[in-house]
């Protein structure tokens, strides 16, 4: 693998550590480049192994199979931040490994997070450190109810977390989570879930895409509506916040930022939710409604080339096909000005991501956003 600031041309390898949707668009954009992508992970049919030009199946523990994976490509990215740390650990030893380190071990543990970005001034919910009950208990009287407990890490799409409505709910709670080390945020009552996708280069330079309304369904993003409605000082805030985390983490790629817009009198303030180090689904609007797409830029960013302008030619709202969505795939394909895209997944499951739909619409003429 390459070290340093190399820069990776045409012709060069990515390895990817992991082989699901994310992995499959970031191997498709790749090849877009003139790049190969080499896929490393254990899973059987796994969807960005169809279209990759190489495939390592292995467990992310086998040190030797990582090892001959570091050799074999010129930089390595992932499209899961949970990555074991012996596993980022062996790879960066063999070379490249962008975003690096640091975005991977703030990101994987909610607590690490939510301090790195408090210690950074950048506004969060109110939170609290649980590694037992007696933790639990304490963490209550800081933050108060309600609120929500979730695992400091493995946690999403829902998983991972409970609800304190009152001090009884407690136990309960923190059984349901399975008695893991935890986090205690205080509930947000927030008015809007807003995210940004923002890009750092391997030089420094940074672009955001323009911050997007999220609306969710059973805990898992259901639409994305882009651009979001929000006055321009809060869009510029919005990217601002994003773009700010990223230097900070020293990062080089793409990644999410989710954030709560709080009503707050007669003016609006935004709360960071959390950090995604990686292409985000709140982004996959950008395949159609940009020139460059999250993934496409993500590319760019860890090979070391010039980002590409982030602005959108079109309105959007991307839609997520999830478990039996996916089986309307000909009235989708129907519909006017949409573009599909299916993951090649063989069996759909409940809450499982199958695809996603983006229908565009000429700029300045989106629908409102509906929750329904």
């Amino acid at each position: 693998m390459v070290e340093g600031n190399t820069i990776i041309p045409p012709g060069g390898r990515i390895g990817i550590l992991g082989g699901g949707q994310l992995g499959r668009m970031l191997a498709m954009a790749a090849a877009e480049l003139g790049l190969h992508a080499h896929i490393y992970c254990p899973d059987e049919n796994a969807p960005a192994t169809e279209v990759a030009n190489e495939l390592t199946r292995a467990s992310y523990d086998d040190e030797a199979a990582l090892t001959r994976f570091a050799r074999n490509v010129d930089v390595v990215t992932y499209e899961f931040e949970n990555v074991p740390a012996e596993t980022a650990r062996i790879l960066s030893e063999q070379g490249a490994v962008r975003p690096g380190p640091l975005a991977l071990a703030t990101a994987q543990d909610r607590l690490v997070e939510k301090t790195f970005l408090a210690a950074r001034g950048i506004a969060t919910a109110p939170f609290a450190d649980v590694a037992d009950e007696r933790g639990l208990a304490a963490a209550i009287e800081r933050v108060g109810c309600p609120s929500i407990l979730k695992t400091r890490r493995f946690g999403y799409d829902g998983k991972g977390q409970a609800r304190i409505g009152t001090r009884g709910d407690a136990a309960a709670a923190y059984a349901k989570i399975g008695r893991a080390p935890a986090i205690l945020e205080g509930f947000v009552p927030f008015e809007r879930e807003i995210s940004v996708v923002v890009a750092r280069g391997l030089d420094g330079t940074t672009a955001a895409y323009d911050p997007v309304e999220n609306i969710h369904k059973n805990h898992i993003l259901d639409r994305t509506f882009a651009p979001a409605t929000l006055d321009i000082p809060l869009a510029e805030d919005a990217c601002a916040i994003a773009t700010h985390i990223a230097c900070e983490l020293d990062y080089v790629g793409v990644m999410g930022v989710e954030l709560f817009l709080l009503p707050d009198g007669n003016a609006r303030r935004l709360l960071v939710n959390e950090i995604a180090p990686r292409v985000h689904n709140s982004g996959h609007w950008t395949m159609d409604a940009c020139t460059v797409s999250q993934f496409e830029q993500h590319i760019r960013a860890i090979c070391g080339w010039p980002l590409g302008a982030p602005a959108r030619h079109s309105d959007a709202i991307m839609t997520n096909l999830i478990g039996h969505e996916a089986d309307e795939w000909q009235r989708r394909a129907a519909e006017p000005a949409t573009a599909i895209h299916l993951y090649g997944k063989a069996e759909a499951r409940p809450g499982r991501k199958m695809g996603h739909a983006t229908r565009l619409y000429p700029l300045g003429t989106r629908p409102p956003v509906t929750s329904s």
